[in-house]
């Protein structure tokens, strides 16, 4: 065997065992991938209790409630579905009904979705108060052209 088929040989079998691991790694994250699930999604896939998910929608209308010890429950909705939420933490500052949100957590037997952690999305519009305020002091703000920022603005006094 000349060098040049060894070394064919070599270059072959490494790329080879290159695509075998890509393929592993792939293969394995393939659920993974995705950002989060809806409610549809998580009621058509039929998720098994137990297994670790992440749940995104929006906090439903009329079904935020606050209990003891941080305990809050609420209901995310994608308009097709709801899935009833048991959290026990503090909840980030843009968290509020009608507001997108993605929890992270576990689906129980009986369907509530208990989350571990809850993160709240905010629009293309979001801007910090601090940002605002400036924009305001500096006499840049237009409460026309940005009713969703002057809406987080009074809902955060």
């Amino acid at each position: 065997m000349t060098r040049k088929q060894r070394r064919l040989i070599l270059i072959g079998s490494s790329l080879g065992v290159l695509a075998i691991a890509v393929a592993l790694v792939l293969g394995s994250l393939r659920e993974s991938i995705v950002f989060f699930n809806s409610p549809t999604d998580i009621a058509e896939t039929k998720t098994a209790p137990g297994k670790r998910v992440r749940l995104g929608g929006l906090v439903k209308t009329g079904s935020l409630e606050r209990g003891d010890n941080l305990q809050i429950h609420f209901k995310v909705t994608d308009g097709n579905k709801d899935i009833p939420v048991d959290y026990r933490g503090i909840v980030p500052d843009l968290f509020r009904e009608g507001q997108g949100v993605v929890a992270e957590g576990h689906i129980e037997p009986g369907g509530t979705f208990i989350a571990d952690t809850v993160l709240a999305k905010h629009d293309e519009n979001y801007m910090p108060r601090e940002v605002v305020e400036t924009l305001k002091k500096q006499g840049h703000w237009q409460e026309t052209a940005a009713p969703n920022r002057a809406r987080l603005l009074q809902s955060a006094k």
